[in-house]
C-alpha cells in the first residue's frame, strides 16, 4: 500500500465551542493536503512530491472542481500542536476525474495512532477555455497510478 503522507497544522481557530476540530474546518484541512499533494508551488519545485504534477496558477489552462465529498467523523480532533498525518491516495482514476482518499490520523510520534476522520473527494479536470472536463494527461496518470488502491467503504450507511 502506497500512500502520500502529508503533515498538516492545526489552527487555533479551527477548533469549535467544543473544543475540537469544527467539520467545515476539515473540509479545509483536507484541501490543503491535497494542495500540498497534487498541485505545483508554482515556481518549478515539485516541493519534494513527484505526485504534485498539476499547475493551479489561475492562467494555467486547468481547473479543478469538486464533483464529491464524503467524510465520516471518527473521534474528535483535539487541538494538537504536531502536524496531523493526512494520509491520500487515488481510490480511482478516470478519464477526466480521480477520486483522493484520505485518513486523517494523529501525528506522526504520537503515542497512540488514532484514526480520526475518513474521507473522499471526486475532483474533475475542467480546460478553462472550454469549461468543459479534459482528459487527465499522461505526466498526471504516471505520476498517480503509484498511489491508486482501493476506494474507501465508508461504515455508516
Amino acid at each position: 500500500m502506497t500512500r502520500l503522507h502529508v503533515p498538516t497544522r492545526l489552527r487555533w481557530s479551527d477548533l469549535d465551542a467544543y473544543g475540537h476540530v469544527n467539520n467545515a474546518a476539515m473540509l479545509r484541512l483536507l484541501e490543503e493536503a491535497r494542495i500540498d499533494a497534487f498541485w505545483a508551488p508554482g515556481d518549478g519545485s515539485t516541493a519534494g512530491l513527484t505526485t504534485a504534477v498539476l499547475d493551479g496558477r489561475t492562467d494555467s489552462g486547468t481547473m479543478t472542481l469538486i464533483a464529491r465529498q464524503e467524510l465520516e467523523y471518527l473521534l474528535p480532533i483535539p487541538y494538537l500542536r504536531a502536524p496531523l498525518d493526512v494520509q491520500l491516495w487515488v481510490g480511482r482514476l478516470g478519464g477526466a476525474s480521480l477520486e483522493v482518499c484520505y485518513e486523517v490520523r494523529s501525528p506522526v510520534g504520537a503515542d497512540v495512532d488514532q484514526l480520526f476522520t475518513r474521507a473522499s473527494t471526486t475532483i474533475v479536470l475542467v480546460d478553462t477555455a472550454s469549461g468543459r472536463p479534459r482528459r487527465i494527461s499522461d505526466a498526471e496518470r504516471a505520476a498517480w497510478s503509484p498511489y491508486v488502491e482501493e476506494p474507501l467503504t465508508f461504515r455508516r450507511r
